[in-house]
């Protein structure tokens, strides 16, 4: 009697296990896909946390999906150039691209908002306005309209203000001056007197080289040693007050994102943070040394005078204005990111800076 009771039931349990077997595993490959993709960069290999941060996320990917999902890296140059990354993605060349939307400004000056703006956010403000402050749905809301999704997925922290040929002392010295600089900076400099260029990373030295430029900034003391800037332009100044932060975004075109399975969604998703925090971190470890190395070997340390920083902040809130009348989508964005600016200054005065600035007064002291 339990024999035959046995049987029935494990006869049952084992119909059971085969049409479960055979409605789940076409489930899971459906939901699993293995996917290819191309990832273009706006970076060189030789700019190890830049391009290096795309090579990151692709490996996570990877590891996070069992190596279902590739996603090829490639630099600047092997499939389009760096200032064509957006242009790339939005036509299907590749599903990704790696690189700063600020460089694209000239197709929407709202582009520039996803990245940085002049005496904007630091680093930490930006992500915080990004996740916290409604920052990332404005940004895709206006990516949507370039058939791109957006993903923040690093930041060079707070930069240095460039290398220059002669030194910079006065708001005169800088009329007539051909600076590589770029997004909005490119626009309030002009109001000084200066005739911005942009230029893609490779391309800087060999026209600091041939003297087709005057004068160049990049991102800071590591990447800056890698290109040599410092042989040409020894004068080095700083702050970089036109990118207190400088956010890097991967655009995954949105048809491709929206195709996605949720839990792929999810793992980009995860792994641009963790590239985000990754790329923070290595700047802020390696940007001291490679300071004290362009130092030793002949760079000469400057901070922009007082009223250059005046002239200079007077003249972004100009441009400012100017965008805000023409273009309701840049106003849009920006009034969310200078109501944000507000608050947060207001706060890291109180803790933040008063701590950074006493610690700054011990290291002057020679006391740490």
């Amino acid at each position: 009697m339990q024999r035959r009771k046995f049987l029935r039931s494990a006869g049952i349990g084992a119909a059971a296990t085969a049409v479960t077997s055979a409605v789940a595993a076409p489930a899971i490959a459906q939901s699993t896909p293995e996917l290819n993709w191309r990832l273009t960069s706006s970076f060189p290999k030789s700019l190890d946390t830049l391009y290096g941060g795309a090579e990151r996320f692709a490996k996570l990917v990877a590891e996070a999906t069992d190596n279902k999902f590739q996603i090829r890296v490639f630099a600047a140059g092997e499939i389009v150039p760096g200032l064509q990354v957006v242009d790339a993605v939005q036509n299907g060349t590749v599903e990704v691209g790696h690189t700063a939307s600020y460089y694209f400004f000239g197709k929407d000056p709202t582009f520039a908002l996803g990245t940085v703006v002049p005496f904007g956010l630091n680093t930490r403000q930006m992500n915080a306005w990004v996740t916290e402050g409604g920052g990332n749905d404005l940004l895709n809301d206006f990516y949507k309209g370039y058939n791109i999704h957006g993903i923040v997925a690093g930041n060079t922290t707070a930069q240095m203000g460039g290398w220059f040929r002669k030194e910079i002392n006065t708001v005169d010295d800088l009329k007539g001056l051909k600076f590589r600089i770029a997004g909005l900076a490119g626009n309030v400099m002009a109001k000084l007197g200066v005739i911005p260029q942009q230029l893609a990373g490779g391309d800087i030295y060999p026209a600091l080289e041939k003297g087709a430029i005057d004068a160049a900034e990049w991102v800071g003391p590591y990447d800056d040693q890698k290109l040599g800037f410092a042989k040409i332009a020894p004068n080095y100044y700083y702050p970089g007050w036109w990118e207190g932060n400088a956010a890097i975004h991967m655009f995954i075109g949105l048809d491709k994102w929206n195709a996605l399975p949720k839990h792929y969604q999810a793992i980009l998703t995860a792994a641009c943070a963790d590239s985000n925090n990754w790329t923070t971190a290595k700047y802020d470890t390696d940007n001291p040394k490679a300071l004290r190395t362009l130092i030793a070997s002949g760079a000469k340390l400057l901070p922009f005078s007082p009223a250059i920083l005046e002239a200079s902040f007077k003249a972004a809130n100009e441009v400012y204005a100017e965008l805000n009348a023409k273009n309701a989508t840049f106003k849009k964005v920006y009034e969310s990111m200078m109501a944000f600016r507000k608050e947060e200054v207001l706060w890291f005065r109180v803790a933040e800076n008063t701590f950074d600035n006493f610690m700054a007064r011990q290291s002057a002291a020679n006391k740490l």
